[in-house]
């Protein structure tokens, strides 16, 4: 599985974004797939996780009720809806797919096999 992030940008505190990953590779329907992010001299860490049938959810506390994730396996898309945003959700934005047919969500990095490149995210105060 390949993915590539996008979506990224420069915001205010308050506004929305939506990051997609699209990816390529047959197995993408069978894959448990994440967001996680990386602001700079932290290390990396989880925001949401969905399901390879998207029928499954997860998400870090610090985000729930503000972010959604959603996936479209017809168009081998996923989705973070990212709404009410915080200065503090400054970071690096990498999505993730699981190895491993049809293994469950997961909220470590360790878990995921595969990587996209990071969209970076921006809000200002």
């Amino acid at each position: 599985v390949q993915l590539q992030a996008s979506g990224g940008g420069l915001v205010q505190a308050g506004d929305s974004l939506r990051l997609s990953c699209a990816a390529s590779g047959r197995t993408f329907s069978d894959s448990a797939m994440g967001w996680f992010r990386q602001a700079p001299g932290k290390e990396r860490e989880f925001v949401a996780t969905i399901s390879w049938s998207g029928s499954y959810t997860s998400y870090a506390d610090s985000v729930k009720g503000r972010f959604t994730i959603s996936r479209d396996n017809a168009k081998n898309m996923v989705y973070l809806q990212m709404n009410s945003l915080k200065p503090w959700d400054t970071a690096f934005y990498y999505c993730a797919a699981r190895g491993g047919y049809r293994a469950v969500a997961g909220t470590t990095p360790k878990m995921y096999t595969y990587w996209g490149q990071g969209t970076l995210v921006t809000v200002s105060s």
